[in-house]
């Protein structure tokens, strides 16, 4: 009877190792990554706020570059960046109109990487043109978001900016070495993390509204994408700024803080929900939340800036979680429409950056398998 019992254990244990590892095979990977990013192709978002060189495009243009990249890499196939070229080209390359806000320059980030590509000037001169006129005439607001004065968005006022223009200017120093960039880049970054990064808590508000605020259970209110697009646009400097760049220590320093405590607020289902500190009041998966999240600790283990015994767990029963919500066309679900707050999300809602977040996890992820 005891040698029955230790063949079931045994037997029960194997399967537990055998399904987490089927969590990084590289052709179920790849597979679902593909499911995904046709599925988006093939339904685009027509909607008001989704014109081609809006934020919500940009973010799955990102995720989109990386998938690029692994299938040019892979299987020869460089559709996937002509669909990219496509759009850039029949917009001239350009960037959004406010000339100041961190939503409108977003895109200039895939657009930037399309340049480091092909090395075809059109690609970069707008987000370069932007950026130059910035830095040579920053905004002279405080930094108080007030949707009742427009011009408070811009500078980095919430912190869904900072991961909407940070990287821009990491990647033109990394390009040009041209200080401007980064002297901004710092300046602005480091005035946002004053102003909006609870050090108690180790998690940015949304922005100033929020300081106040508690959620049912009397937590402080800390929405779930809204640091996970911290988290991502952190990724995203640090894979820009050279290692020997001495400011890139604030940066590593704040990402493996927010990646420890991010990952402690994990809830048992694998996601991270729309809120980090009262989970059971949004009982719902978050997919986008959970995308940015799970890049962004991959990204880390991959990099070794974050320890992979305590990392991995999270990480596979994140990335399963963001597969369990794929359907079988491809279509990603739970994803928070826009918004700025903790909301509630149903399995039939989708987004364009929710995608781009689950891509730019998944090409992680492969990485992860190829090792």
């Amino acid at each position: 009877m005891r040698k029955l019992f230790l063949l079931i254990s045994l037997f029960l244990l194997y399967a537990v190792e055998a399904d987490a590892w089927r969590v990084f095979d590289k052709v179920a990977v790849k597979s679902v990554m593909k499911r995904v990013a046709d599925w988006q192709i093939a339904n685009p978002n027509k909607g008001a706020e989704h014109d081609d060189l809006d934020w919500t495009h940009a973010a799955l243009y990102m995720g989109m570059v990386d998938w690029a990249e692994l299938t040019e890499k892979e299987d020869a196939d460089d559709s996937y960046f002509q669909w990219l070229l496509r759009i850039g080209k029949r917009n001239h390359f350009q960037v959004g109109k406010w000339m100041y806000h961190a939503d409108f320059i977003a895109v200039g980030q895939p657009f930037i990487d399309l340049y480091s590509k092909y090395g075809n000037k059109k690609m970069i001169a707008p987000v370069m043109a932007r950026a130059n006129w910035v830095v040579e005439n920053p905004a002279e607001v405080a930094l108080e978001l007030d949707y009742g004065k427009l011009e408070t968005l811009d500078r980095w006022s919430w912190c869904d900016a900072l991961f909407m223009a940070p990287p821009v200017y990491a990647k033109l120093y990394a390009l040009t070495k041209d200080k401007r960039y980064l002297d901004f880049l710092n300046k602005e970054y480091k005035a946002t993390y004053d102003h909006l990064y609870d050090k108690e808590e180790q998690l940015f508000y949304r922005d100033r509204r929020y300081f106040g605020k508690r959620e049912a259970n009397g937590k402080k209110v800390f929405w779930g994408r809204g640091n996970g697009w911290v988290l991502g646009g952190l990724a995203e400097i640090l894979q820009a700024l050279p290692r020997e760049e001495f400011s890139r220590a604030f940066y590593q320093e704040l990402f493996v803080e927010l990646a420890t405590r991010v990952a402690g607020l994990q809830s048992p289902d694998g996601y991270w929900h729309a809120s980090l500190l009262d989970p059971s009041s949004y009982p719902s998966p978050e997919t986008s939340a959970t995308g940015f999240i799970v890049y962004a600790l991959a990204y880390g283990v991959n990099e070794g800036l974050l320890d992979k015994k305590a990392f991995m767990p999270v990480i596979k029963k994140g990335w399963k979680a963001l597969v369990d919500a794929v359907e079988p066309d491809g279509k990603l679900g739970y994803v928070q429409p826009i918004g700025a707050d903790p909301r509630k999300v149903t399995r039939d809602m989708t987004e364009v950056y929710g995608v781009g977040a689950f891509l730019l996890s998944g090409c992680q992820i492969y990485k992860m398998s190829e090792k």
